[in-house]
């Protein structure tokens, strides 16, 4: 078996499986533009290689051997797996050039994709991307309308009619002020802080949304006295004492030193979140927004 994989190549493959086509060496060689002899040598070769014949010589043709049509079979298999994997090549290749647009959600632009961007840039400089930020919904609504190649944003309801592939994951996190009664608590849930003064996104942030859902199911109603576009500004308000506020934990991170806050997970199995890749379909993608969305997903 390992000599059959050090020596095996797949000229001697394809020219096989050209003999099977055509029933004969003769024809075979034609069809290649070699000569006969060169074919039978390869077809010898292979026989060696894997130690049975492979065909029955006639004076008409060639006729498989059972080990011959087993080879003949997975040989097929092999080589449409490899022109399979020139066409996506192919497709790759055709992406260093070109313009893209991207509509991401603020937490996928703050927390990850400025680090792939550049990743991907580096390898195709010659590709122009065009990052916007919008709320998830609006993501959706951009992509279907075409007027996106394609988004980024967290998995919410209302993507069924979309392709999608996952692309990072992050978690929330409360981010308090440090003379905040709550800040030692190692862990919070949001039982524990649905009473408090929030800060909040502007709708229709997924995030404001998902938080006024699970505050109804705990039979509360969230207090938010200020909402603002941006997750460095919200932030900055719960710096102040404004309120205090529910962010991606790498989010916070950022400013937390810088602010004087304080950081604590959020205890609940709804606040691990999956971040994806939406696009109508796959097969519509450009050669250069294919190659960007392949190497988003990949980077997961």
């Amino acid at each position: 078996m390992k000599q059959i994989l050090r020596r095996m190549d797949f000229t001697s493959l394809r020219l096989f499986v050209v003999i099977c086509q055509e029933n004969s060496i003769a024809r075979a060689a034609e069809r290649e533009f070699i000569a006969a002899s060169a074919v039978s040598r390869r077809l010898a070769e292979l026989e060696t290689l894997v130690g049975l014949p492979l065909v029955q010589r006639h004076t008409r043709g060639v006729s498989l051997t059972p080990a011959g049509a087993m080879v003949l079979r997975h040989a097929q298999q092999i080589l449409a797996g490899v022109e399979a994997m020139s066409a996506e090549l192919s497709r790759v290749y055709a992406g260093v050039n070109g313009h893209v647009r991207v509509v991401a959600n603020p937490s996928a632009i703050v927390q990850f994709l400025p680090e792939d961007i550049s990743a991907f840039q580096r390898l195709y400089p010659e590709v122009d991307i065009d990052l916007e930020e919008q709320h998830s919904q609006d993501v959706l609504r951009l992509v279907r309308d075409r007027d996106a190649d394609f988004g980024v944003c967290n998995r919410i309801a209302g993507m069924d009619d979309l392709e999608w592939q996952p692309y990072r994951r992050d978690r929330l996190a409360v981010v308090l002020p440090a003379s905040h009664p709550k800040a030692d608590a190692q862990r919070l849930r949001l039982a524990d802080i649905v009473d408090e003064t929030f800060v909040g996104m502007r709708e229709p942030s997924a995030l404001t949304h998902m938080l006024a859902v699970r505050a109804d199911a705990l039979e509360r109603k969230l207090s938010v006295k200020f909402r603002v576009g941006s997750l460095d500004v919200l932030c900055r308000m719960a710096h102040v004492g404004l309120g205090i506020a529910i962010v991606p934990q790498k989010v916070a991170e950022l400013y937390i030193k810088a602010l004087d806050l304080v950081l604590r997970p959020l205890d609940e199995p709804w606040a691990q979140r999956e971040i994806c890749v939406v696009y109508p379909r796959e097969e519509q993608l450009s050669a250069t927004a294919a190659a960007l969305a392949r190497f988003l997903g990949q980077g997961r």
